[in-house]
């Protein structure tokens, strides 16, 4: 805005810019000139009083309309933000929508001009019902002359204000996230702020990035495994009247994460609304004893290390007393078994023994390297930290062998069970889309012969042993299953369990990890009675490599030709007369 003085420097009455009219040849002295003069200053005078009254009106005027320079709302109130900038977009890694940035007006008053802040506040509150009527006229009896009435309005909710006509009421255009896929990728993409500030999930995560990039972010996620791992996995939880779940899809070869979800999940566009147990993230933050799944570490480094082969034998004849505790089998065989007898019939007898040959120094250099004893580096900021005996006694190197005494999150599971299958090479899990033509970092954490051991020990247990309710015929599933108590008040809870499946396929090149878990699960009809993984994870995993198969480009075979039975053949017949209970 001008000031008074710029306006009388611009002012044609000014005197240099005073010229004579050139037909009217003034003459040069006598009364005639001095009443000339006299009538110019006069002029003079009369243009400058009329540019000041227009000044003073003019910046009347801008300061009823709010936006006077220096006006008291800056100092004693806040200002409306003309600067945020909209965050980048983020899309799924085929470039599916999952938030971008729109432009909605939010609602600010001046107090000041607004006579009766009672009527007001009652029909703003008529128009605007979720606002609280005590609250606005708090806020308009104020001796501000700004205040926040109501951010991120919709056109419906702008207009109905609108049509109230109430002087000092504003409108300032604002940046709002929102969500297109809703809860789907809620604990992915997480959400931002009304000031746009990343609040959870990847909006938090690359806060930075996202604020100061004009490219979008691509995620690894493929929006259509998303639908149906959260389909499934909701369909699991509701049956069986878990507490909660959580599941991922991983491709083993890059370490991406194709599909995460944890339930119950929440509205990004209303995370105010959400309970805390549907605002945290079972797969990520979540920390957990996984009970038998962790067979699958315990075998590989036995088989790496050279303490075992594939038919080496252990003794499980009776159970195992140490340290007052007794380690035992659910379903005992009562004999030696085995390698992949023990890995197949999930005993806890033979594979304590196992990590007793190996020593606790081998199992902890062995698990170090599959990042099962550090938190994981991930793009989300909902990360556990794994949880691990201190002192690492005799009596821990035996218990997590079969996953107790150690807890970790879903994700690193994943992540060190995807490094067993897919050749021996660890991955660092990732949420962003990987650059294409650009080497995919990882680790050699074991030899190739390893994982083609456990590739052919995983295929075993669906085949006969406790994962067997997951076979998806065609596409050559291996997993292993875990059932373990929950700790409470410092004791095992023997009827609250987190069941656990950990599948992968084709098990003769493997491609996609499936990891489903269930917090406190009910067994019922459907499983028998029975809560243990096997029962009621497994089958979830089957319908999930069913669903997903045909989208990633995964054609059925056929399981008994002479060349995939050569490349997952393994002996270890199931004892006659004997069932297990799938654990």
């Amino acid at each position: 805005m001008k000031k008074p003085a710029d306006f009388f420097l611009d002012d044609p009455c000014r005197p240099r810019h005073f010229r004579p009219a050139p037909s009217s040849p003034a003459p040069q002295e006598g009364p005639a000139q001095a009443a000339l003069e006299v009538s110019h200053t006069r002029l003079l005078i009369a243009g400058a009083l009329f540019v000041l009254a227009f000044v003073v009106i003019a910046g009347r005027l801008i300061e009823v309309a709010g936006f006077k320079a220096g006006d008291v709302r800056f100092a004693r109130g806040h200002a409306p933000s003309h600067a945020v900038a909209a965050r980048a977009d983020i899309f799924d890694r085929n470039g599916a929508l999952l938030a971008t940035t729109l432009d909605v007006p939010s609602l600010y008053a001046n107090p000041k001009l607004i006579s009766d802040k009672r009527d007001a506040a009652r029909r703003i509150a008529a128009a605007l019902p979720e606002l609280n009527e005590n609250e606005i006229y708090a806020k308009l009896a104020s001796d501000k002359s700004f205040v926040w009435l109501a951010r991120q309005l919709t056109p419906r909710q702008q207009d109905a204000v609108l049509q109230l006509g109430i002087p000092g009421l504003q409108f300032e255009s604002e940046a709002k996230r929102v969500y297109p896929q809703g809860s789907l990728t809620a604990h992915v993409v997480g959400f931002a702020g009304v000031d746009n500030a990343g609040l959870a999930g990847i909006e938090r995560g690359l806060d930075d990035a996202l604020k100061n990039r004009d490219t979008p972010v691509n995620l690894s996620l493929e929006l259509r495994l998303q639908y149906i791992l959260k389909n499934e996995t909701a369909r699991q939880m509701r049956d069986f009247h878990a507490a909660g779940a959580a599941g991922l899809i991983m491709d083993v070869r890059t370490g991406e994460v194709l599909a995460l979800v944890s339930l119950p999940d929440f509205d990004p566009a209303n995370p105010g609304a959400a309970r805390p147990e549907q605002l945290f993230n079972r797969a990520t933050l979540g920390i957990y004893e996984l009970g038998s799944v962790f067979k699958i570490f315990n075998t590989a480094m036995a088989l790496d290390d050279g303490v075992a082969t594939l038919t080496s034998v252990f003794d499980a004849t009776k159970p195992i007393e140490i340290g007052g505790f007794t380690i035992h089998d659910d379903h005992a065989l009562k004999r030696p078994l085995t390698v992949p007898q023990i890995f197949e019939f999930s005993s806890n007898i033979g594979s304590a023994r196992m990590a007793e040959a190996a020593g606790t120094d081998r199992q902890r250099d062995f698990l170090g390297r599959l990042g099962l004893l550090r938190q994981p580096a991930f793009e989300l900021p909902e990360v556990g930290s794994p949880l691990m005996p201190r002192p690492w006694r005799p009596i821990n190197t035996m218990t997590i062998a079969f996953g107790h005494g150690i807890s970790v999150s879903p994700l690193q599971m994943a992540s060190a069970a995807a490094a067993v299958v897919n050749g021996g090479v660890f991955h660092p899990a990732t949420i962003v889309k990987r650059p294409e033509g650009l080497p995919v970092p990882g680790q050699t954490v074991m030899s190739a012969a390893t994982s083609n051991e456990m590739r052919q020990l995983l295929r075993l247990v669906v085949q006969g042993g406790t994962g067997r309710l997951a076979a998806a015929p065609g596409y050559l599933v291996g997993g292993k299953t875990g059932t373990a108590e929950k700790v409470a008040g410092g004791r095992y809870a023997t009827h609250s369990l987190v069941s656990t499946f950990v599948g992968v396929f084709p098990m003769n090149d493997p491609r996609y990890l499936v990891e489903v878990l269930l917090d406190e699960p009910h067994g019922n009809a459907l499983s028998g009675g029975e809560a243990t993984a096997g029962m009621v994870v497994a089958p979830a995993v089957r319908r999930i490599v069913e669903r997903i198969a045909p989208i990633v480009g995964i054609p059925p075979v056929d399981e008994n030709s002479p060349e995939i039975r050569r490349a997952l053949m393994v002996g270890s017949p199931n004892p006659p007369g004997r069932t297990l209970a799938a654990n």
